[in-house]
């Protein structure tokens, strides 16, 4: 009698927390399938999953207690997560995998936009059409294109020998990247619709998401926005045609906040808490967010400050290092007038400007892993310090050759992918060091135990 009681007793425990992870969206039947959605669950769940498995596998009546615990707990914690997705592990890995590859994609868009940048291809089409238009296919049509951009102050002033096989390339170029942008919207919104009518996504994801998209669609506005400066008359004879380095920074700043966005984001769906197994690596993680906070902003400016070196085509004007020139400080830094110009719009300036944000950012990120070397953190945080530190000494490099080098589109190119690089490895390690939840904080032993 006694035994029968505990059986249904213990039958009854079973079901509920079986309900509890089809709530999740996960079903305890087999461990292969169990272990496949432990890879996109929260350490906290993990933690949870491995406490339970036992006892729904074997049916062990003597931990009844126990299971009995464990199950209050998990509902508890699970009560304290603030998940984007919660139709569970499923349609985490699906909505996480389309947002990485969104930010894959956008990561693309600003090495293309490099690219088109570089070749000088972003003034070769003179109009703009919301909707996109066919290519030229005929050599009437190309014809006709090309009378267009003879009008246009970069032919007359820096491509008056251009020919009509030449000016194809840099049309298929620029045509390429407005295209890849126009791509990238359907291939955001056609999976957002999908997922919202799935219903995995939730009201806060979803309007995040909503600003991103508006963000994106801006931002083919931004674009012409900033072509349209370069196909206007040069303020004088001697000034080549380029589009404004104030709307060129304004584009490159809005490409990495999409970015940006969208990787945080993503990693939010996969990771709704950070990696934390004990308090002990928790006070750790914040004492290196308390540096990482400031660093990353300080990545950030100095990405930017590059936009300008590109818009004043300022890589160009010293090609020697470490002086600029035969000075240490070039003696026109302070020439324009009002003074505020000369930080933007100066060439001696604002290539001093980046070099000298340059210096500041690889000496704060290598001052970030150095000083938390003897941190008791988390394996992946220290991973990422690392993998920082090597990234901002590679991206110097890189920027180092490419200025020795006059900026070919290779190395330019790949500078300013570095930086996206650089940027990515910044977020990841801010994104793992974020502060837990209170639920989790205080489910944490004070140090990790052994195994």
């Amino acid at each position: 009698m006694l035994r029968s009681r505990v059986a249904s007793s213990f039958l009854r425990r079973s079901k509920d927390v079986i309900g509890i992870y089809k709530q999740r969206g996960t079903t305890p039947i087999s461990s292969s399938s169990a272990e496949n959605s432990l890879r996109f669950l929260s350490p906290t769940l993990r933690q949870y999953f491995h406490c339970c498995r036992p006892h729904l596998k074997g049916h062990h009546v003597p931990h009844v207690r126990n299971f009995s615990n464990v199950a209050s707990t998990g509902a508890a914690q699970k009560e304290g997560l603030k998940l984007l997705v919660t139709a569970g592990p499923h349609a985490q890995r699906a909505v996480g995998i389309w947002l990485f590859g969104s930010a894959a994609w956008v990561f693309s868009m600003v090495v293309l936009g490099g690219v088109t940048r570089l070749t000088r291809s972003g003034l070769s089409m003179t109009d703009w059409n919301f909707a996109g238009a066919l290519p030229p296919l005929s050599d009437e049509e190309w014809l006709q294109e090309f009378e267009k951009y003879k009008q246009s102050p970069e032919f007359k002033r820096v491509n008056r020998g251009m020919k009509v096989e030449d000016f194809k390339f840099i049309y298929w170029m620029e045509y390429a990247h407005r295209m890849w942008g126009r791509a990238l919207g359907v291939m955001f919104a056609l999976p957002f619709s999908y997922f919202l009518r799935k219903g995995y996504i939730t009201v806060r994801l979803g309007l995040r998401l909503s600003v991103l998209f508006g963000l994106g669609a801006g931002q083919g506005l931004i674009g012409w926005w900033m072509v349209k400066s370069g196909l206007e008359e040069p303020p004088s004879e001697y000034s080549q045609p380029r589009v404004s380095p104030y709307r060129l920074a304004t584009h490159l700043t809005s490409a990495f906040a999409i970015y940006c966005g969208l990787l945080w984001t993503a990693l939010s769906v996969v990771m709704p808490e950070p990696p934390a197994e004990s308090k002990l690596w928790v006070q750790g993680a914040a004492k290196v967010r308390r540096l990482a906070l400031p660093i990353s902003f300080l990545v950030g400016l100095t990405a930017i400050s590059g936009a300008f070196v590109a818009g004043n085509d300022a890589g160009r004007a010293f090609n020697t290092w470490p002086k600029m020139g035969d000075t240490w400080i070039p003696e026109d830094i302070f020439e324009m007038k009002p003074l505020i110009r000369n930080f933007f719009e100066n060439t001696s300036t604002v290539q001093l400007d980046h070099r000298l944000l340059a210096y500041t950012t690889l000496i704060s990120v290598g001052t970030l892993w150095w000083s938390t070397r003897r941190l008791d953190v988390h394996p992946v945080v220290r991973s990422l310090l690392g993998s920082t530190a090597g990234m901002a000494t590679l991206q110097a490099s890189l920027g180092l050759w490419t200025l020795l080098t006059y900026v070919p589109v290779s190395l330019g190119t790949a500078h300013q992918a570095g930086a996206l690089t650089l940027m990515t490895f910044m977020l990841m390690l801010v994104h793992t060091v974020r502060r837990p939840s209170l639920t989790l904080l205080k489910s944490l032993p004070q140090v990790v135990k052994p195994n």
